[in-house]
């Protein structure tokens, strides 16, 4: 056999390899590898950290509480200040962290998008409320509508290194507060079987979204058995005050079984210190005041540990979600969430990037890189985002699955065994053998259980580039989008269960529109 011949066994090899599929279990990534390798702060450190917001929690506590949390907090050992703060008893936050909800599952609608958030398992997703669009082609930016919310849930469903869709954009064309809120729920839960994030601003829009869960979950019963939907709950409004109406939909969210992301969102220089360490002390703080509220609810009831305080350039006080200082801020606070043994979702991704484009490129590279491997849970705004949150863009999303799917990579590392070893490997190619390692039995066999292969970086050489048109990445991923868009209509929920949703709520997306694309 010549060494041509050789060669061309190989590649023919890898070739069938790659046209075969590759079950779950044995791909190269996968929803819930294990990080935590990145550790920004030093145990004692950690520690610190620890006790200053017990202390903020004990001496300044959180004002513009509810009644009801008042009630609860004050017959579990809290008080109000002569100033009218909540103030919250060292042992009442450790005894409720040592009590917590752990090992939570986040479910999809189809079991196959189960997160089990133990330990320091990790997935990616989305999140935000960005108020445009960004058009590449015309590289302006336009306002967000329903539809675009519905593209992109449908979007994520296809996007396989995007585990959960949180939702992205707010739908500028809905007018009335309780439309919005439900029709963002409606849009998302439609788009994707994946575990959907989202919110209400009012405990009565929530109340009237949940009859409608419960149709497509198959019952109430079923539907806290399996709870597909979490709200994102912004029930502080930094510094250290309660959000009244948050409050009042955290407990409504609490007692009807949805998950809740507990989250606090200070901008560093402005709502929280701008000094890090500080602004992660109060974002904890305040995430622990809210575990402690909803635990007084509902003992054990699923939280996620979500501190995210966010970063300003301080020579403007504009929000700099793609700097080196937002990295390793959310990257502490998942360490402090690993530390306490909490789920715990953070934020990255959030480029300053005004397009898809080379500083967009490593603002999120590097921001989700260290979010992945602080130990943190769930990585939220992941994929999609620009301009720091102002605008979702079509052609980031699928870039960014692109780019998570290389960044989970990193998260699995590199397994040492015996086999992996390779020294029966190196003894075959180099005494007798071919002297080079392409058609080997190992090389075969890891070609698609070791390795990642993106669906639109370019690895061609510059011939092979020249040859093919020299495409761009903008072009490729613009012909993916249209590609999802115009052959993927999920339809998980069946027809009549949908006419029965409609019927309840005022349901503003056209169903013929949503089967036509």
């Amino acid at each position: 056999m010549t060494e041509t011949t050789k060669r061309m066994g190989g590649r023919a090899a890898r070739r069938a390899l790659r046209a075969a599929p590759v079950p779950q279990e044995e791909k190269p990534v996968r929803p819930g590898l294990a990080s935590g390798r990145y550790k920004p702060l030093s145990d004692p450190e950690v520690q610190r950290i620890h006790q200053a917001a017990l202390d903020v929690l004990e001496t300044i506590g959180l004002s513009q509480a509810i009644p009801s949390c008042v009630e609860r907090v004050a017959k579990a050992g809290g008080k109000l200040s002569a100033e009218g703060r909540l103030l919250f008893p060292r042992a009442l936050v450790e005894d409720t962290v040592a009590n917590a909800a752990r090992d939570i599952v986040l479910c999809g609608q189809h079991p196959r998008h189960d997160m089990e958030l133990s330990g320091n398992r990790v997935y990616f997703g989305t999140a935000g409320a960005a108020v445009h669009i960004v058009d590449c082609e015309k590289r302006e930016y336009r306002e967000s509508t329903l539809g675009d919310l519905y593209n992109m849930a449908r979007l994520v469903d296809r996007l396989e290194h995007i585990h959960f869709y949180q939702r992205s954009l707010v739908a500028r064309d809905m007018e009335a507060p309780l439309d919005l809120d439900v029709n963002t729920c409606y849009a998302c839960v439609s788009g994707t079987q994946k575990h959907v994030g989202s919110s209400w601003v009012q405990p009565e829009h929530l109340q009237a979204t949940l009859p409608f869960l419960h149709l497509v979950a198959g019952g109430e019963e079923e539907w806290r058995r399996r709870p597909f939907v979490s709200c994102s709950s912004c029930f502080v409004v930094p510094p250290l005050r309660f959000a009244e109406d948050a409050c009042r939909v955290l407990e409504v969210c609490v007692q009807a079984g949805m998950p809740v992301l507990l989250l606090a969102a200070g901008q560093a220089g402005a709502t929280s210190p701008a000094a890090l360490a500080g602004a992660v002390v109060q974002e904890v703080a305040e995430v622990l005041a809210g575990l402690v509220y909803v635990n007084l609810i509902v003992p054990r009831h699923p939280c996620i540990f979500g501190p995210w305080p966010f970063v300003s350039d301080l020579r403007t006080g504009a929000m700099s979600g793609g700097s080196g200082e937002q990295a390793v801020l959310m990257a502490a606070c998942g360490q402090m969430g690993r530390f306490y043994d909490l789920p715990t979702g953070i934020a990255a991704g959030m480029a300053d990037a005004k397009l898809p484009d080379a500083q967009s490129g490593y603002e999120k590279s590097y921001t989700n890189a260290l979010a992945a491997h602080c130990g943190a849970n769930l990585v939220y705004e992941s994929a999609g985002m620009q301009a720091s949150l102002l605008g979702c863009c079509y052609e980031s999303m699928v870039i960014d699955n692109d780019m998570l799917g290389a960044v989970n990579r990193t998260v699995r590392g590199v397994e040492v065994s015996d086999e992996s070893l390779s020294i029966g490997a190196m003894r075959d190619v180099c005494i007798g053998g071919p002297d080079h390692f392409l058609g080997h039995g190992q090389t075969i066999g890891l070609m698609e259980k070791d390795y990642v292969y993106p669906d639109l970086g370019d690895r061609t050489s510059p011939k092979e580039w020249a040859e093919q048109g020299a495409p761009q990445l903008l072009e490729k991923a613009r012909a993916q989008v249209r590609q999802i868009l115009s052959t993927h209509h999920p339809d998980h929920i069946p027809e009549p269960t949908d006419r029965k949703i409609r019927e309840m709520l005022n349901i503003r997306l056209p169903r013929e529109k949503m089967r036509a694309g």
